[in-house]
């Protein structure tokens, strides 16, 4: 994904696809104009089309360059003579691995992630599109195994100070996160890095795990092995509105544990994300500080309310606190399903910005794995909004550490006409007054 866009930024080329040769690749492939030879999803599909031929090979140089630097963070060259492992529990076992990462389409992802949890290790799964019922059986074979799943769909973690996924650069410290969602957990921490404090360890359990047919399985076995662990002080669990039966089964289970826990399960009448970042402040005896935000003078001629987000949480969150408008999450599985992450391409989200008007609320989300710089597309994309008596909102989710540049980016953002908020719930919060305020 960030080879194909590597690519499409380059000076003539109008359309470049470098993704696995999935049916649906090759289908989008086709539908673009390309002449696509048979292939399998295991091939690597290259598509590029240029204004020149000048052009093309230029972008046929960028693409080597790309190849050559992911060759260069990856593991050394095998020995000669020596054949590369050809599964997940032959690799762990040539690494000396403990915890494997699946990041394949998501119809590929379950051998991989059981072949890794029959290993004895503890598996992310960044894919999404994993049907619940596999996600069922990969959890009660890792609770047999005493080892953690993460995800399916798990977008954030980070274990022992390394992130896995999308993840932020955050300080060190004493609390632990348990999540149900990737967004919210990287609004938590990095409004408590905002704060001074650090987290030990981030463990994302998938956005479905609380639901009726997950049944928690893995928020359970990570809130025990957070509370097991001495560099842990404090424990925050994070999830979307959970169903109300497994809630239950989870607040049981925290009422055992002898780790303090601070819950910050969404719903009508629960704590938002940041009320709930600001009690563990409070639990640790860390003052709460004033969130950072940069706003603008801004009237919408239309009263509606358009949410536009790349976090399913932070989404959710929104629509809670807003109490109108229409939200929708581009992360979803139904816009993802063969396309790039909107934190990584944010095509499909800008096309419906241009679209949008009346009070326009949004998230960008910073940290490694994310759009390299992303006011650079939605800047103009926010003037243009501007322009047409829209009133833009912006919730920027990252540290001042972030490779992005937190406050280069909302600089960028606010130029362009937005209000610019580190925290979510507030951003909901103005964009609602600016609604009441064109009524």
């Amino acid at each position: 994904m960030r080879v194909s866009q590597a690519l499409s930024s380059r000076p003539g080329v109008t359309v470049a696809v470098v993704a696995m040769a999935t049916g649906l690749n090759v289908e989008l492939a086709r539908d673009a104009g390309f002449a696509v030879p048979a292939a399998g999803p295991t091939d690597l599909l290259v598509a590029v089309r240029a204004e020149s031929a000048d052009a093309l090979e230029d972008a046929a140089e960028e693409l080597d360059r790309q190849f050559a630097a992911l060759a260069r963070g990856g593991r050394a060259a095998d020995a000669p003579g020596e054949s590369p492992p050809r599964t997940t529990r032959a690799a762990a076992r040539a690494w000396d691995a403990s915890l494997v990462l699946v990041s394949v389409p998501g119809e590929h992802a379950f051998a991989e992630a059981m072949d890794a949890v029959e290993a004895g290790l503890s598996v992310m799964i960044f894919s999404d599109n994993v049907p619940v019922e596999q996600e069922v059986l990969l959890k009660r074979r890792a609770r047999e195994r005493g080892v953690l799943v993460m995800g399916p769909d798990c977008g954030t973690a980070v274990v022992g100070g390394a992130g896995l996924g999308f993840a932020n650069v955050l300080r060190p410290g004493p609390v632990g996160v348990v999540a149900a969602s990737g967004t919210g957990a990287q609004q938590v921490t990095c409004l408590l890095d905002h704060a001074g404090t650090g987290v030990s360890h981030v463990l994302g359990v998938g956005g479905r795990d609380l639901s009726s047919a997950v049944a928690g399985a893995s928020t359970l076995a990570a809130l025990s092995a957070l509370d097991a662990d001495p560099a842990t002080e404090l424990i925050v669990l994070i999830s979307k509105p959970p169903a109300p039966e497994v809630a239950e089964v989870v607040r049981r289970a925290v009422d055992g544990l002898s780790t303090p826990v601070v819950t910050a399960l969404l719903g009508p009448g629960q704590d938002d994300l940041t009320a709930a970042t600001e009690k563990a402040l409070r639990a640790l005896g860390v003052p709460v500080p004033e969130w950072p935000c940069w706003t603008t003078p801004q009237q919408a001629r239309d009263a509606g309310l358009r949410g536009l987000y790349s976090g399913g949480t932070l989404c959710a969150e929104a629509g809670i606190i807003a109490g109108d408008g229409a939200f929708t999450d581009f992360g979803d599985d139904e816009y993802t399903l063969g396309r790039p992450h909107p934190m990584i391409d944010p095509t499909v989200r800008l096309e419906a910005l241009e679209r949008a008007s009346g009070v326009v609320l949004l998230d960008v989300v910073l940290g490694h794995a994310a759009d390299p710089d992303p006011s650079a597309r939605l800047a103009p994309a926010i003037a243009r909004a501007a322009g047409r008596g829209a009133a833009v909102v912006v919730a920027l989710v990252g540290t001042g550490s972030d490779p992005q540049g937190l406050h280069r980016q909302a600089g960028a953002l606010v130029e362009a006409g937005a209000s610019v908020f580190t925290s979510n719930a507030a951003a909901a919060r103005h964009a609602a007054s600016l609604v009441r305020r064109a009524l």
